[in-house]
């Protein structure tokens, strides 16, 4: 993936508490309760075998691919993948039956990807990728909450994932709406207002029109980049090298993901 334009302006940084870390014992607790509780919940309701105490969730899943392990060979792993995908050579890796019994004593994803819901852009897909591959976190115009920036950290702390990437895309609808509401004046209905209130300081009003929209889809990948790699906890792996926060935009028309920077 090629670099972009350059880095737009940072929000300000949420607070160091927000993802302090937990004691072992809560650590043990946390990884039991995302990972076997709500496994031994769903099978228990199918109705079939009882499965056995949870393990870490950390342990990898061996499966026949070598998982990434830094960030540098995550990033790489996407571009091939991305590059399968827009040349229709894709491989649908990790989805035997091999794997998937495999994935049922542990995960260890190799990125989170923090996208837009759009229907258009499902990670998975885009980055021919598998079961157990991606930690997918999706949000309208990748907007961040609480919910989201938790669900980002659990990847990075606690299974030790090495890439965060932030994947905008072409004719954004979250973005058109908040450029358009914040043109007209116009409050949209029930909670998108809430989207459009997060997107609205990234609009680029250097533009006019479509290039406006445009813009500030790549302007609102940098902020939502820039108020990862802010957060204390992350910051610190970045900084020991363990971890790698990067923007990217997904191109309709190309089928083509680059870095935003």
């Amino acid at each position: 993936m090629n670099s972009d334009r350059s880095a737009g302006s940072q929000p300000a940084t949420a607070a160091h508490q927000r993802f302090a870390l937990p004691s072992l014992a809560r650590r043990a607790l946390l990884r039991a309760g995302l990972t076997g509780a709500a496994a031994l919940g769903t099978t228990a309701a199918l109705g079939t075998a009882t499965a056995s105490a949870a393990p870490r969730a950390t342990s990898a899943a061996p499966t026949s691919r070598r998982r990434p392990g830094t960030p540098a060979e995550a990033l790489r792993e996407l571009a091939a993948g991305n590059r399968r995908w827009r040349t229709f050579r894709e491989q649908h890796p990790d989805e035997s039956p091999a794997v998937r019994q495999a994935l049922t004593s542990g995960q260890h994803p190799f990125a989170v990807v923090l996208g837009c819901i759009d229907s258009r852009v499902p990670p998975e897909l885009v980055f021919d990728q598998g079961l157990g591959d991606l930690m997918t976190v999706r949000s309208a115009g990748e907007v961040l909450d609480e919910a989201v920036l938790g669900s980002v950290a659990y990847g990075v702390l606690e299974l030790d994932i090495p890439l965060v990437l932030v994947l905008g895309h072409q004719s954004c609808g979250a973005v058109k709406a908040a450029v358009a509401a914040d043109e007209s004046g116009e409050e949209l209905p029930a909670h998108i207002q809430y989207i459009a209130d997060q997107i609205k300081p990234n609009i680029d009003r250097t533009q006019e029109g479509d290039a406006r929209v445009d813009s500030t889809i790549d302007a609102n990948v940098r902020a939502v980049r820039a108020r990862l790699a802010a957060e204390p906890d992350l910051a610190a792996k970045v900084a020991s090298g363990e971890l790698a926060i990067v923007g990217a935009r997904y191109e309709l028309d190309t089928q083509r993901v680059h870095r935003v920077g």
